[in-house]
């Protein structure tokens, strides 16, 4: 057996593992998956040490697809196993890239656009701006969206395939749950086959909303994952076929799917306003996630939160730094979201077409890590940021 796929089968005990005592899923979506259930593994030690023994070989083979992987599964398990590494140091071996934040200047440039966009629609900036941009865009309910999300995915669906030249067929299950966990929907699968769940404790939804999410989960993920599983099955691939929120393809997944709407439906007014001030927001969720981790207070980053986006809840704040600051898992992926955000949003608006076709159309035949994206776009920004130091602000300031 090749070690890319005694990785994968490592891997799938280890998921079968987690599943048995009630821990984090690890794979989020299985390329390959095999015909038979497999067996979980006895521990998280034994997963470690195999893991361990593939990274050598790795090095040992010169098979740098497989190290890199192999790399970010040790980081991960050791930290879910009580290591507590540096958070540039932990980034850089699961996602990918570094935590060195982007310029006081940008990220006002960025909120004086929010804000602007916001202004065109009449609403101010406040603590009353959430609940404004809410009945901007249409409330409906949850039991709504599960009804007409795929047919506002397939509104907007012959774009995407012609944007990526994607021909792999999908298909997606929808499931309400409620769980008490961060996240409000969330696509996993394997093979062809997507599942998407909608978390009603904290899912909320508005028709501008839904035009976003239909992009994001089922033409994002569900789409861009089973066009990987395509290429995964067909061709003999270097990667290892078993993804993880863990691994350095997350700036990708996240990013692209948070800013596909820029690249499809730029004309939508009140859709672009949702971009606008969501890369925003993405961009100060960084900074606390980058402030907790350095040992600044509680209160410091709760009044950064309220100084930068005076309509964040306390709630909001709390499972934020909660989340970024102790969680194994979270403290990785959710960097994703504004590294990978802030480049695809760039690429949106300052690159030339030749260059948006051909990341688009690799993005959908197999995981880029973010060098795998620099080389594609060698002007595009730095992925996580190119250097601020951490200064945070009181509720007076933006």
């Amino acid at each position: 057996m090749r070690l890319r796929d005694q990785v994968e089968a490592t891997v799938r005990a280890w998921d079968a593992h987690e599943a048995a005592r009630g821990g984090r899923q690890v794979i989020d979506y299985d390329c390959a998956p095999p015909e038979h259930p497999v067996g979980p593994a006895s521990s998280r030690l034994e997963v470690f040490e195999q893991l361990t023994a593939y990274q050598q070989q790795a090095q040992a083979d010169g098979d740098a697809a497989v190290e890199r992987t192999v790399r970010a599964h040790l980081a991960y398990l050791g930290s879910v196993l009580g290591q507590r590494p540096e958070l540039d140091d932990y980034m850089r071996a699961t996602q990918g890239c570094g935590t060195a934040g982007w310029s006081e200047e940008y990220i006002l440039e960025l909120a004086e656009r929010a804000r602007q966009a916001l202004a065109d629609h009449g609403i101010g900036w406040n603590a009353s701006t959430g609940d404004e941009l809410h009945q901007l865009y249409g409330p409906i309910t949850i039991d709504e969206a599960g009804e007409r999300v795929g047919e506002e995915a397939a509104k907007v669906e012959p774009i995407v395939r012609e944007l990526t030249g994607t021909t792999a067929p999908f298909t997606v299950k929808i499931e309400v749950v409620d769980v008490d966990d961060y996240w409000s929907f969330w696509v996993d699968g394997a093979g062809t086959a997507a599942r998407l769940r909608f978390n009603k404790r904290t899912a909320s939804f508005t028709e501008t909303r839904l035009r976003s999410f239909a992009q994001h989960e089922l033409l994002g993920h569900a789409l861009q994952c089973s066009s990987f599983s395509q290429t995964g099955t067909t061709e003999d691939v270097p990667w290892v076929r078993t993804l993880t929120t863990h691994l350095p393809y997350q700036s990708l997944l996240e990013g692209l799917a948070t800013a596909w709407p820029m690249f499809t439906t730029p004309d939508d007014e009140r859709l672009m306003t949702y971009q606008r001030v969501t890369h925003y927001t993405h961009l100060v969720r960084a900074e606390l996630h980058r402030a907790i981790n350095a040992g600044h207070s509680v209160r410091e980053c709760a009044d950064h939160a309220r100084a930068r986006v005076p309509w964040m809840s306390a709630r909001e704040i709390g499972n934020l730094l909660s989340d970024r600051g102790t969680e194994p898992m979270l403290r990785s992926y959710l960097w994703s979201y504004p590294a990978g955000t802030d480049w695809f949003m760039n690429l949106a608006e300052q690159a030339d077409a030749p260059t948006i076709d051909k990341v688009l159309r690799t993005a959908y035949h197999h995981p880029l890590a973010p060098a795998d994206l620099a080389e594609l776009w060698p002007a595009g920004p730095v992925i996580g940021g190119d250097g601020s130091p951490i200064t945070l602000r009181r509720p007076t300031t933006v």
